[in-house]
């Protein structure tokens, strides 16, 4: 998997001055774009779009010192229609336009180019079971938030202290199948899982029963899903254990994310410092080809 990884990057390294077509790229990783944007953010710590970005202004930065080409002829070779918009985007990265960075002394900044190695990690379980479920519906209060990386998320603080608590009593009786009692889901995430995008945050059960009126409703459809388990101090087990599943378990197991939601259910202590918590994540199975 790390050779096919580090094939897909340099095949980023030979079309910095094209188009990098992100299709490729996955077929060269033996997995599914979906799942190549999503893995490659879990590793690099950025959306692909965004280290792409980096990497093809920081070789431009070096055309545009050597100054053998116009500015111009770097921004159209780098992919850029006019040389405004390059001067944006390089000012964006390296903090100054591409005529200040000719002038002698000027600071620019370097992404430097990602390769992937083996680190002996994982000497720690991960439990995990995985589920068949059926069709269903994820019933409950929906909010529009950005996704945080770490820490508490401020929008999604004010949207739960907003909810009724005997409405979240009614919606909780609805309840019918596993994850039993109410749930926290993420849907409609940006493949980049870049921080401060936007997605679906439900507060909700996973029920077969009819929507009540006045409450938002998912319908979700039948499928494999990869449960795990884990407890710690919150809200920090819960993001790590999300990260753990895409640079670790995914790695390490023939299977790969599906579109769907992300359900989690959460038993806090008394005092909301830790938590007992149970990440749904849905899958499907690789073939033998694509797991090696």
């Amino acid at each position: 998997m790390l050779e096919r990884l580090n094939r897909a990057m340099d095949l980023i390294e030979d079309n910095l001055a094209g188009d990098v077509d992100v299709r490729e790229l996955a077929r060269v990783a033996a997995t599914s774009e979906y799942h190549f944007r999503r893995m490659f953010s879990a590793l690099a710590g950025m959306p692909l779009s965004e280290y792409v970005r980096r990497r093809r202004l920081t070789v431009a930065a070096a055309e545009v010192l050597a100054q053998d080409r116009t500015l111009l002829d770097v921004a159209v070779r780098y992919g850029y229609g006019s040389g405004e918009a390059f001067a944006r985007a390089f000012r964006a990265v390296h903090g100054v336009g591409p005529a200040e960075a000719r002038r002698a002394g000027v600071a620019l900044r370097s992404q430097q180019r990602l390769s992937f190695h083996l680190v002996v990690e994982g000497t720690g379980n991960m439990r995990y079971r995985v589920v068949e479920k059926d069709a269903f519906r994820l019933v409950g209060r929906k909010a529009r938030v950005p996704l945080v990386h770490e820490g508490m998320n401020p929008e999604i603080v004010e949207f739960m202290r907003a909810l009724d608590p005997d409405e979240v009593r009614r919606i909780e009786a609805l309840s019918d199948q596993e994850p039993r009692g109410l749930v926290n889901v993420s849907d409609d995430l940006a493949d980049s899982r870049a921080e401060g995008t936007e997605l679906d945050y439900y507060h909700g059960v996973v029920t077969s029963a009819e929507v009540p009126d006045g409450l938002d409703a998912l319908p979700v459809e039948a499928g494999t899903w990869a449960v795990f388990e884990h407890s710690g101090p919150f809200p920090e087990t819960l993001q790590y254990l999300w990260r753990d599943v895409f640079t670790q378990w995914f790695p390490s197991n023939p299977y790969r994310s599906r579109p769907g939601p992300e359900m989690v259910q959460t038993r806090l202590s008394a005092d909301g410092t830790h938590a007992d918590a149970e990440l749904w994540i849905p899958v499907v199975r690789t073939t033998s080809e694509q797991s090696g």
